[in-house]
């Protein structure tokens, strides 16, 4: 198994980035973020995900371990390869692609090549409480978005409702934050 490379990007291709270890060049594929991280001539260590099939044997590379980790989480999900992952980290930085997961903001994932309504909320489902805890660890990081505020469970509850997360911010903009939970939701839905 290979964990990582260290070496000279000799190449930056289409798709591929060309680590240069020791005379043989490896053939990686890389988030944008990386891709644009990477300069042809300078030294890279990249930390790699193998993906071995019958008709290939690809490897994708990751400047950051905490990239290649949420790159995994991603391939857990139920019909979600490398190459889809790999396109949910091109919508943006691991951090804004964690804030994406936690928040269920579908129509962001969506943006992703590949990435269907379907996908994008069963990426929602599956990951949102196994990334959470990582975007609340770098929430300094992570550039803000309207969307719903996860320890607003008044706002959950709208969602889990069937309000959009925008039409559940709107119905409790005017309800005090400071009332119990229940009574919360009820002027929401008063309102």
């Amino acid at each position: 198994m290979i964990a990582t490379l260290t070496g000279v990007v000799s190449e930056k291709l289409e798709e591929l980035v060309v680590i240069d270890v020791g005379g043989v060049g490896y053939g990686l594929f890389v988030c944008l973020e990386d891709y644009g991280k990477l300069t042809v001539g300078k030294d890279a260590k990249l930390y790699i995900y193998e993906n071995v099939r019958e008709q290939s044997y690809d490897l994708f590379g990751f400047t950051k371990i905490d990239t290649k980790k949420l790159f995994e989480q991603l391939l857990s999900v139920k019909n979600v390869g490398p190459k889809v992952s790999l396109a949910i980290l091109d919508i943006g930085s691991s951090d804004n692609v964690r804030a994406a997961i936690a928040s269920g903001d579908v129509k962001r994932l969506q943006t992703a090549k590949g990435v269907g309504k379907r996908a994008a909320e069963q990426i929602v489902v599956e990951l949102r409480d196994k990334v959470g805890e990582l975007v609340g660890a770098n929430a300094e990081n992570v550039v803000g978005r309207a969307g719903v505020n996860q320890t607003d469970e008044a706002a959950q509850a709208l969602v889990a409702l069937g309000y959009t997360e925008a039409d559940a911010l709107t119905a409790l903009t005017n309800v005090d934050k400071n009332l119990p939970l229940e009574q919360r939701i009820k002027e929401a839905l008063r309102g």
